[in-house]
């Protein structure tokens, strides 16, 4: 029986994919993905002619219970209408089946200067309509109208509401930024300076006005002070950036944005380069992407736009300062290499940036090209081919012989489909940086990715901490344009200095304020590099102090080794560790140095690089110290190992352990007048202290619980009593004390506990 794919089924009845899949779905087919097969009698079925003659059978059935049922066919509202115009000779006040009271008409009559209205009742006076009989309507009261109790019960909600939006408000944690001084946490949290300047000499730092505190420093403050804070960092949100709510009539579609990523030769430029027709792979020093590209292709009435990049650097870096610049990315995988070390990479960094995965297998034409290899060895990564029930798309293609590149293009779009991609192309233009350079005849050059509005020459731009004028525009041709809409990248010339990867771009009104803003954002960047300074980001040594303010209990790490032996002896000794409470999550691991790659993945999980026999290279040490990361190198295995324990133990919290400090056997009994009960005792061992909490027990059975009210020696009042000497002991609300009751003194200790 022949198949189809689901994309072939919309693309010949014409309508969306998932239109198709809610249809299958409907019919009682297991259908997950555009790429999924479904046999032609099951297509029939579903689209067959009885389904939608079942739901207009069934719509007719709904519009017979309408209210109207018992109305003639001719006074009934048309089919598709709210309600119908009257028909000649229907009586005023019958609409839809029911009866509506006429408006009244006053008018004035009576006598001796006095004035009653009079209501006509009908449309002719003394005339009964053939319809059924008007309500009798009550007569009107005179008199002050009182309130009725649904306006009482919506007054009580409002305030029932302001009181709840009020507690909310006082329960919200109060912004600051990262990298705030001395005199800013003090207004930000409601102080004054002294008070502040007091508390952290108590806490053992000195500090003065002007001095930047670090982000563990404004948590303990803020703890001290019984505050409640949220330190914001320049890399989450744009400072004054504005918050859009586009109406949904004002959206249209745009392009999806896709990311080229894998290992190395597999293909990558090659591959997207048989794709737009041009000779880009030719003009590379030894077939390796030197810089980002953004490019745009046209394939059945829809625009792609693909990003090329060099590697995972930028990709990650975009990802660590907030910019959700891609859509979809497609890892290049070779189908007679396999799975290499950095297609687990381009994976580990799609899957941390949450962004829909779909999976070019190349060269198929080349000889021990074997594509079903692949998809087993990206299955057990985490990618299950459709075809084999799971959720991942995989196309088979070759760029030299441009197999299948249809087939990738329509999968692409469908993706996209899916996705609903809309942006708003009528107001100021906002987007992400995607590369930047300083070219020596141009000055700076900044390619921008626009998201939202449309970019025109003349626009103020703000980027982080650069601003400008857009002097010109280019698409990716080299071609000067004079506007950019959403899902199209510009190269842009006009900024006064060089943005990093993955800033905010946006149009502002005019250059005084994006030169303020910019101004106010190297201000703050500044002052949050030197808070950096004084901690790292994430250390194995500050996990507990993140448990105790509520972060969950996992531990991310990047583990990098000499040898591919050493990596898997690693990570067989971090699955033995227990994890039933605590997570080891390795998000990457890999064979060589310590690269940018790694440093910046580490940075936007806020992870832990683990180095075996290995150092960092080129500068992932500078970039470690700038971005706060921590690398921690090791040449014994054992103690790599009994640092995590230690991390993962910091993260549990600690464990309420009873310690019996004290038995006590009751020997005799007193009676007071005054105190009540006097037990005579004997300790048996321990120490029993007065106030210590006790329970006795009689005949192994717990009688009473409580605390020791009073304890003496002879006819003094004892602090203590040893093991081997005799006391008088009374016990708090209980009299009921028994010789041969004994009496166990505990007190509940806090433990930090272990794996």
């Amino acid at each position: 029986m022949a198949k189809k794919r689901v994309h072939e089924i919309a693309k010949e009845r014409g309508i969306p994919s998932k239109e198709v899949i809610a249809v299958l779905q409907r019919a009682g087919l297991d259908v997950k993905a555009a790429a999924s097969s479904v046999d032609e009698n099951d297509i029939r079925r579903a689209f067959s002619p009885p389904v939608e003659e079942a739901a207009q059978t069934n719509g007719a059935a709904a519009r017979s219970n309408r209210s109207d049922a018992g109305v003639p066919a001719a006074q009934r509202p048309a089919e598709g209408t709210r309600e119908a115009a009257p028909v000649a000779g229907t009586p005023r006040g019958w609409r839809a089946g029911r009866w509506r009271a006429p408006r009244a008409r006053p008018r004035e009559a009576g006598s001796g200067g006095r004035r009653r209205r009079v209501v006509i009742e009908g449309s002719q006076a003394g005339r009964r309509p053939s319809g059924p009989p008007p309500p009798q309507q009550p007569p009107r009261r005179r008199g002050r109208r009182r309130r009725t109790p649904w306006v009482e019960r919506d007054l009580e909600a409002e305030r029932i509401a302001a009181e709840q939006e009020a507690a909310a408000e006082e329960n919200r944690p109060v912004e600051i930024n990262s990298g705030a001084t001395v005199k800013e946490v003090a207004e930000t949290l409601g102080l004054t300076t002294a008070e502040v300047i007091k508390k952290l000499m108590t806490l053992g730092e000195m500090a003065t006005l002007t001095q930047t505190l670090s982000d563990d420093a404004i948590q303990v403050l803020a703890e001290e002070f019984d505050k409640k804070v949220e330190i914001v960092h320049a890399a989450d949100v744009v400072e004054d950036e504005p918050r859009y709510d586009d109406d949904e009539s004002e959206l249209i579609a745009r392009p999806p944005v896709v990311t080229i990523m894998g290992h190395v030769d597999h293909g990558k430029t090659s591959l997207l380069d048989a794709v737009r027709e041009t000779e880009v792979v030719a003009g590379e020093a030894g077939g390796i992407t030197q810089h980002i590209g953004a490019y745009q292709v046209h394939h059945a009435d829809h625009t792609i736009s693909f990003l090329d990049t060099p590697g995972h650097q930028a990709f990650t870096a975009m990802r660590a300062r907030g910019a959700k610049v891609t859509d979809v990315a497609v890892i290049v995988v070779a189908a007679d290499d396999g799975v290499m070390p950095q297609t687990v990479e381009a994976i580990d960094h799609a899957k941390a940036a949450e962004v829909p995965i779909m999976v070019a297998v190349n060269k198929i034409d080349k000889e021990g090209a074997d594509p079903n290899r692949v998809r087993g060895e990206l299955a057990q990564q985490g990618l299950t081919p459709a075809d084999w029930g799971g959720d991942t798309e995989f196309v088979d293609v070759s760029a030299k012989t441009r197999d299948g590149l249809d087939n990738m293009l329509d999968t692409i779009v469908t993706i996209s489909e899916l996705l609903e991609l809309k942006a708003n192309p009528n107001t100021e233009a906002s987007g992400s940086v995607i590369e930047s350079r300083l070219d020596p005849g141009r000055g700076p050059v900044v390619s921008v990715l626009i998201q939202r509005g449309t970019l025109k020459i003349s626009d103020a731009l703000v980027a982080g901490a650069a601003w400008g004028r857009v002097r010109a525009m280019h698409d990716y041709r080299g071609e000067r344009v004079q506007v950019a809409r959403p899902g199209e990248p510009v190269e842009v010339l006009g900024f006064d200095g060089v943005p990093e990867a993955g800033e905010h771009v946006r149009v502002v009104e005019n250059e005084r304020l994006a030169r303020q803003l910019a101004g106010d954002r190297a201000h703050r960047l500044k002052t949050e590099a030197l808070a950096r300074r004084q901690g790292v980001k994430v250390s194995l040594e500050d996990v507990f102090t993140r448990a105790q303010q509520g972060v969950a209990s996992e531990l991310a790490l990047i583990v990098k080794a000499d040898v591919a032996g050493s990596l898997e002896a690693i990570e067989d000794e971090i699955a033995k560790l227990p994890q039933d409470q605590v997570t080891v999550n390795v998000i990457h691991d890999g064979v060589g140095g310590i690269n940018e790659s790694d440093v910046m993945l580490a940075s936007a999980s806020d992870a832990v690089i683990i180095g075996f026999n290995v150092r960092p290279v080129q500068d992932a040490r500078a970039i470690a110290e700038r971005e706060g990361v921590e690398i921690r190198a090791y040449t014994v295995i054992y103690r790599a190992i009994d640092d995590l324990r230690s991390a993962m133990e910091g993260l549990l919290e600690p464990e309420e352990v009873e310690q019996t400090v004290a038995t006590v056997e009751v020997r005799d009994t007193f009676r007071a007048s005054r105190v009540g009960t006097i037990a005579g005792c004997f300790v048996l061992t321990g120490t029993l202290r007065r106030g210590a909490t006790v329970r006795l027990v009689r005949d192994g059975t717990v009688a009473y619980e409580g605390r020791i009210a009073s304890l003496r020696r002879f006819k003094e009042d004892a602090r203590e009593v040893a093991t081997g000497f005799e006391c008088g002991v009374v016990l708090e609300n209980f009299a009921d004390v028994k010789p041969g009751d004994v009496l166990e003194a505990y007190e509940m200790r806090q433990v930090e506990r272990a794996l």
